[in-house]
């Protein structure tokens, strides 16, 4: 059975990708999710934030000239940080030396700057593509949302000019347009999109009455709207997709891969039940294969995506009014 598949230009042994999390944290992890069978890993993600604090501190103390080392105490340990900057492109370094399979370094941020040519960096240090995780809330009453979408694109082009490695951009669904807004980071340069970007919502502590991080793992359900989304862009950008967010077991990889996937990206699954459990996806994926008398993965991408499915209208208006007819209780 041929399960090998390309995705960001690289030939795969697997459409398995283990997405950015804690996971890629540990040198021994990495070198586990290879052994496991993934084709790809990405690494959990360097945040702007992070880039511009260490950028920030670095022009303030040296803006000081010669100083005493008793003042040298009071600068910011970088053991504050989950890793730093620095500490980062050391462990892409790390990564690339210790695994074949390739490493996709992540950039998470949200305004355009001077932290982009962090990417550059990433690219020195080994990696063989980018993922640009834009995770933006805009706030402002009086931003539009053309002005949202250009900031996206102007992300994307100033990544693009920056590297070489192909950049994929990983996004939320909401846009009022997604089906444009795919279209434009297609046209901007994006070598894939990753449908789609989770985004956590806080939640309130009765307790202690302040406003603190909730993090939820995905489930199975969580794979509908990436599934729609793949399906209805199959075929009509030239960027290849990487499908995330509820991919729990292998039927569910499947799913996506026949929606027009080129990957299954896997995080939460992995996360319950440990990095080997990579093998038991694996395993259900390949025994429907053969069940089915499949002789690759790539005979199934994009085989029912909207293109080429007898009844487009199913990722539609028309599926909703049928779901809604046909429910009982």
């Amino acid at each position: 059975m041929d399960i090998t598949t390309k995705y960001l230009g690289m030939e795969l042994r697997s459409p398995l990708v283990v997405s950015a999390s804690p996971l890629s944290e540990n040198i021994d992890n990495i070198k586990k999710i290879e052994d496991s069978g993934a084709g790809a890993v990405v690494l959990y993600s360097l945040f702007e934030e992070q880039i511009v604090s260490e950028q920030k501190d670095l022009y303030y103390y040296s803006s000081l000239g010669d100083i005493s080392p008793e003042a040298q105490s009071f600068f910011p340990e970088q053991s504050e940080y989950r890793l730093g900057p620095d500490e980062y492109l050391k462990h892409i370094r790390k990564a690339k030396e210790s695994v074949k399979i390739p490493v996709i370094a992540s950039l998470n941020g949200s305004t355009t700057g001077g932290w982009i040519n962090f990417a550059k960096k990433m690219q020195e240090a080994g990696a063989n593509a980018i993922e640009l995780n834009i995770y933006y809330i805009p706030t402002e009453l009086g931003l539009s949302g053309s002005d949202v979408e250009h900031t996206y694109i102007e992300i994307l082009k100033s990544v693009k000019s920056a590297v070489k490695i192909p950049v994929a951009v990983k996004i939320s669904p909401y846009f009022s347009n997604m089906a444009n807004m795919a279209h434009q980071l297609d046209n901007a340069g994006a070598d894939a999109l990753v449908l789609f970007n989770r985004f956590y919502q806080p939640d309130i502590d009765l307790e202690n009455l302040e406003v603190k991080p909730n993090i939820i793992l995905s489930n199975a359900s969580s794979a509908r709207l990436p599934l729609r989304w793949i399906a209805i862009l199959k075929g009509r950008i030239q960027a290849d997709i990487a499908a995330t967010s509820g991919i729990h077991s292998g039927t569910d990889a499947i799913k996506m891969l026949m929606a027009g996937a080129n990957v299954s990206m896997l995080c939460s699954i992995l996360l319950k039940n440990g990095i080997e459990y990579l093998k038991v996806i694996e395993k259900q994926m390949t025994d429907w294969l053969e069940q089915k008398e499949y002789e690759s993965v790539n005979q199934l991408v994009g085989s029912m995506s909207q293109l080429r499915n007898a009844d487009p209208s199913s990722f539609e208006r028309a599926q909703y009014m049928k779901a809604l007819s046909k429910y009982k209780f």
